[in-house]
C-alpha cells in the first residue's frame, strides 16, 4: 500500500512538472469609465428607481402592461432560458462531487479447454474432487464511486461560470421586461394620438361641409362659380378619405398591442382624454454612473464578462494534471449461493489515476485560445453596452428639450391658423378673398393640428424612452 501511494505521488509530481506550463493569460481590463454627468447636471435623483406603476399613471395602460407581463410569449421564452441556466448550475455542481452508484451484473462464460486459462481452470478444484464449473457464471453486486479531485479549481470555476450565466439570464429577463413595457407604452400613446387625429379630421369635415353649403348658396345667388363648388367638394372628399387611413393605423396598433399581450385581436380600452393633457412628467436622469447599476443589459454584459473570465481559468486548468480516485465494494461469485459469503466473495478496490497532457496538446490550446478570445469579446461587448446606454440617454434628453420648444411653436401656429379659418370665411363671404385662400387655410390648419399631435406623441414616446434608457421598468 505504501509503495502504491508513493508511486501515485511520484507520477503526480512528474506530470505536474511536465504539463503545468501553459499559455500566458490574455488580459485586457474593461473600460467602464463614463462621463461624470448628463448635460452638466450633478443631480443624483433618477426616475429609473421608480416602478413602472409609479411612472405610468394611466389605469388603462397599467392594465395592459400587467396583462403583457403575464402572457407575453417572448418573456415566457426568456423565463425558460433562466430555468435552463439554473439546471446548468446543478449540473456543474454535481461534477466536482463524488459520483456514487450501484451495479448489478450477471454473465456466463465458457473458456476453451486448450488455452492457458482453460487448462488452469481444469486443474483448479473448488472442492476436493470437483473442477471449475463449465460454463462459468459470474454474479456481481457492488457499490462504486469515482471522484475527480478538483486541485486546480477547474470544476468549481466551471460551476461559478454557470452561476454567472444564470444571473446574466435573469438580467436578460429584466431587459426584456423593460423593452416590453416601453413598447406597450409607446404603442398606447400612438393609439391616443391617432384617436386625436381622427377627432380632428371629423371636426374638420364638419367645418368643410358647412363651407360647402355656403359656397353652394353663393353659387345660387350668382356670387361664385361652379368651379368653387367643385373644389370645395373635392376638399371635403379628400378629408373624408383621411379618416380611413387613420382607422387602418388604429387597427394595426391595436393588433400590435394585442400581440404583445399574447392574445388575438380585440379592441384596446383607453382613455378618452386628449393627448395634449398627457403632459410628460419631470425628467430626472441622475448621473451616468448609475447606468451601471440600473441598466439590465449593462449588468447582463458585466456578468457575461465574469463568466468568460472563469471560462479562461477552466481552459487553462486543462493543461495541468488531473487526479481521479475510484473505489468499489461488493460481492462477486460464480454461484448465487456463494454471492454473499464473507469474506470469500467480498471484493473491494481503491485506485488513484493521475493523467496529464504532455504531447499533442493542440486541442487544449485551441480551447484555451478560444476562451481567451471570447473573454476579449465580452470586454468589448461590455464597453459597447455602456457607451450605447450613455448615448441613448443623451439623445433622449436632447430630444425632450427640443420637442418642448417645437411644441410651443407649433401650438402658436395652430392658434394662428385656427383663427385664420374664420377670417378667411368672412372675407370669402364678403367677396374680399377667393375660394382658394379659404381651401388653403383649411388645409394648412388641418396639417398643423396633425403635426401638433405628432409632436405631442413624440414627447410622450421620449418620456417612455428616457425611462427605458435609464434602466427603469423592471423593478417591482
Amino acid at each position: 500500500m505504501k509503495i502504491a501511494y508513493k508511486t501515485v505521488q511520484i507520477a503526480f509530481l512528474v506530470a505536474m512538472v511536465v504539463s503545468c506550463k501553459g499559455p500566458e493569460f490574455i488580459v485586457r481590463s474593461e473600460n467602464n469609465q463614463v462621463p461624470a454627468s448628463f448635460q452638466g447636471s450633478s443631480d443624483t435623483t433618477n426616475i429609473a428607481t421608480l416602478t413602472w406603476k409609479e411612472y405610468f399613471t394611466d389605469p388603462y395602460l397599467i392594465t395592459l402592461i400587467d396583462t403583457a407581463l403575464k402572457n407575453n410569449q417572448e418573456l415566457n421564452i426568456t423565463l425558460q432560458e433562466i430555468e435552463i441556466s439554473r439546471n446548468e448550475i446543478r449540473e456543474k455542481k454535481g461534477e466536482y462531487l463524488p459520483f456514487v452508484g450501484l451495479r448489478g451484473a450477471a454473465s456466463v462464460d465458457k473458456v476453451p479447454r486448450y488455452t492457458n486459462i482453460g487448462a488452469m481452470e481444469a486443474n483448479t478444484d473448488i472442492r476436493p474432487g470437483q473442477e471449475m464449473p463449465e460454463p462459468l457464471a459470474d454474479y456481481l453486486i457492488a457499490a462504486y464511486a469515482t471522484w475527480e479531485v478538483d486541485i486546480w479549481k477547474k470544476l468549481r470555476n466551471a460551476k461559478k461560470a454557470a452561476v454567472m450565466r444564470y444571473l446574466s439570464s435573469v438580467e436578460g429577463k429584466h431587459f426584456v421586461v423593460t423593452n416590453l413595457i416601453a413598447e406597450i407604452a409607446s404603442s398606447y400613446y400612438e393609439l391616443l394620438a391617432l384617436d386625436n387625429q381622427l377627432g380632428i379630421v371629423k371636426k374638420n369635415i364638419e367645418i368643410q361641409q358647412n363651407a360647402l353649403r355656403i359656397v353652394r348658396l353663393q353659387k345660387e345667388a350668382a356670387k361664385t362659380t361652379e368651379l368653387a363648388v367643385r373644389r370645395f367638394e373635392a376638399e371635403v372628399l379628400h378629408t373624408q378619405s383621411l379618416q380611413y387611413g387613420i382607422q387602418q393605423r388604429i387597427t394595426e396598433i391595436e393588433n400590435r398591442i394585442n400581440f404583445l399581450l399574447g392574445r388575438y385581436p380585440q379592441p384596446i380600452p383607453r382613455t378618452s382624454q386628449s393627448l395634449e393633457s398627457q403632459l410628460p412628467e419631470a425628467i430626472h436622469a441622475g448621473i451616468p454612473a448609475q447606468l451601471l447599476a440600473n441598466r439590465p443589459d449593462v449588468k447582463q454584459a458585466e456578468l457575461g464578462l465574469a463568466a468568460a473570465k472563469l471560462d479562461v481559468k477552466v481552459a487553462r486548468a486543462r493543461f495541468y494534471p488531473s487526479l481521479d480516485i475510484s473505489a468499489a465494494i461488493g460481492y462477486q461469485a460464480f454461484n448465487p449461493a456463494y454471492l454473499i459469503t464473507t469474506p470469500e466473495s467480498l471484493l473491494y478496490s481503491l485506485a488513484g489515476d493521475v493523467t496529464a497532457p504532455i504531447i499533442n496538446r493542440n486541442a487544449i490550446k485551441a480551447a484555451y485560445y478560444s476562451a481567451s478570445a471570447k473573454q476579449l469579446q465580452a470586454v468589448y461587448e461590455y464597453e459597447q453596452r455602456i457607451l450605447n446606454a450613455y448615448l441613448e440617454v443623451a439623445n433622449q434628453l436632447a430630444k425632450i428639450a427640443n420637442l418642448e420648444k417645437s411644441y410651443q411653436l407649433k401650438s402658436r401656429q395652430v392658434e394662428a391658423l385656427s383663427a385664420s379659418i374664420g377670417i378667411s370665411n368672412s372675407l370669402f363671404g364678403s367677396a374680399r378673398a377667393d375660394y382658394m385662400e379659404v381651401l388653403l387655410t383649411q388645409r394648412d390648419a388641418l396639417e398643423a393640428r396633425f403635426e401638433l399631435i405628432e409632436t405631442k406623441m413624440q414627447q410622450m414616446n421620449a418620456m417612455v424612452n428616457i425611462y427605458r434608457a435609464l434602466g427603469g421598468g423592471w423593478t417591482e
